[in-house]
């Protein structure tokens, strides 16, 4: 007798596992199916599982294809399994490819072929409680979401769109999703759209996406004028759907627990934050080529804007913008200062220039400091006046964190809006509108700086003088 092994979650039994199972079964006379515990899913990082274990072990035996069904509780148990019950082949779908090759040494490993579209029409209407999403982009923010969102329960990644069809298809192939080069098609296939395109094109995306009547998750920042961002909530709120800005630092557990101690009255008053997030990016990237819409704060600016906002809230005095820059003329290193009615802030981030990238938050009885990578938050400290006396405080930060917005991303779409206080409208509204800014000064610079270079032309042929002034007049107004 040839016995086989499988294991998963199956929490809200669907398609995609009624398949698997089907052909577990077919590889054998014999199927163990190990379903995971409520505490193994939380240790691994699985969000938002919805049906109990005593549920999802029921759903399981409904199938018929389990002659045998256990329970997995920690992550050595394959191993274990497989001695125990003399397993002659370990199968799980192709997903987890390469993930268990260690296997081998104790049967046959098997990956099996992934169901596509499993959210199918009689799956919807037995169960409207799996959102089927679609990515707008495939770069490499979007090579990071399919995992995170295959350890969100509810969630289905159904295909992905790209203009560019060749591209579509290269990351559909890969990620055993559907491509699309006709968004129409793509839209009626998605429940809701996960945009990782282009800063610059966020804006068109997202209305178009609701007007399809499509819940969005955008990756920050969600548009760069104050204007489209108050415009598109608007139309959101009033069409009953659900838009929201990517920032995954917002939704980690660490960074909610550090906003918590920070406001607590822990440290007193706060009166300065001091923030820094920097990174050496390629000089060929997109970030740092993008002499319109590249460079480190367009990048960079949301996270390090995030816990300013938080703390001293949207409405500050005064802003300045200090900039560093490539030979291009682009932002590789901006330092942002606010000025509040009690307290001041810094926020710098760079691509070409590194610094130490932390989190301070300086009150009047101590302070805290959360060291990079801060945007990952999972270790913070609070200092005194007396030197010895530290406060420690620790949290999970799994995977990429990109989960953790996932969760509350469909969470907020079922109708649980015990998320919004983690980036909310307006604080979206107002990093929109210091991007705005940001960009508004940037191109004033540009044109300076262009026609001082036309300027440095001419001035070195006396015989175009005529040229030369006609030259200044063009950029009289923007001086």
């Amino acid at each position: 007798m040839t016995k086989v092994i499988t294991y998963g979650t199956f929490d809200l039994l669907h398609e995609g596992h009624y398949r698997l199972l089907e052909r577990a079964k077919a590889l054998g006379d014999y199927l163990i199916v190990g379903v995971t515990s409520e505490a193994y899913d939380k240790a691994r990082g699985k969000l938002n599982v919805v049906d109990s274990l005593a549920t999802r072990i029921e759903n399981v035996r409904k199938t018929g294809f389990a002659d045998e069904i256990i329970v997995e509780e920690t992550p050595g148990q394959k191993v274990q399994d497989a001695q125990k019950y003399h397993v002659d082949i370990f199968t799980v779908g192709s997903d987890w490819t390469g993930s268990f090759e260690y296997m081998k040494d104790y049967c046959q490993v098997i990956y099996l072929e992934r169901t596509k579209n499993i959210s199918s029409t009689l799956l919807r209407v037995q169960n409207k409680r799996i959102q089927r999403i679609g990515i707008i982009g495939s770069g490499r923010i979007a090579k990071r979401f399919i995992p995170e969102a295959r350890l969100v329960s509810g969630v289905s990644v159904q295909g992905v769109y790209n203009p560019h069809l060749e591209s579509a298809e290269k990351f559909a192939d890969k990620w055993e999703i559907e491509a699309y080069q006709d968004i129409e098609k793509f839209y009626e296939a998605v429940d809701a759209v996960y945009i990782a395109a282009p800063h610059e094109t966020h804006y068109g995306y997202i209305k178009s996406a609701l007007e399809h009547g499509r819940h969005v998750l955008c990756e920050k920042p969600m548009v760069l004028e104050k204007a489209q961002a108050e415009e598109l909530f608007q139309y959101a709120r009033a069409h009953e759907l659900i838009l929201f800005e990517g920032i995954k630092t917002a939704y980690c557990p660490g960074f909610s627990k550090l906003l918590g101690v920070a406001c607590s009255g822990t440290i007193g008053n706060i009166r300065n934050v001091e923030v820094c997030f920097t990174k050496l990016e390629n000089p060929k990237s997109r970030e740092l080529t993008d002499l319109r819409y590249g460079g480190s704060l367009t990048e960079l600016g949301s996270y390090v804007m995030l816990p300013i906002l938080k703390l001293f809230g949207e409405k500050y005095e005064e802003i300045r913008f200090d900039v560093s820059r490539g030979e291009n003329g682009l932002d590789i290193f901006t330092k942002i200062s606010l000025v509040y009615p009690n307290g001041m802030a810094t926020a710098t981030c760079g691509l070409g220039v590194k610094s130490e990238g932390r989190l301070l938050i300086a009150g009047t009885k101590g302070y805290l400091v959360a060291e990079a990578p801060w945007w990952k938050t999972s270790y913070f400290e609070v200092h005194y006046e007396n030197p010895l006396e530290v406060e420690k405080y620790s949290e999970r930060f799994l995977g990429d964190g990109l989960r953790y917005e996932i969760s509350d991303f469909l969470s907020m779409i079922n109708g649980r809006n015990s998320s919004e206080f983690k980036l909310t409208r307006s604080e979206s509204v107002a990093l929109a509108d210091m991007m705005e800014q940001f960009l508004k000064a940037e191109n004033r610079q540009n044109i300076r700086l262009k026609a001082q270079d036309i300027k440095g032309v001419f001035h070195e042929d006396l015989g175009t003088q005529r040229m030369q002034s006609e030259i200044s007049g063009e950029y009289a107004v923007s001086f």
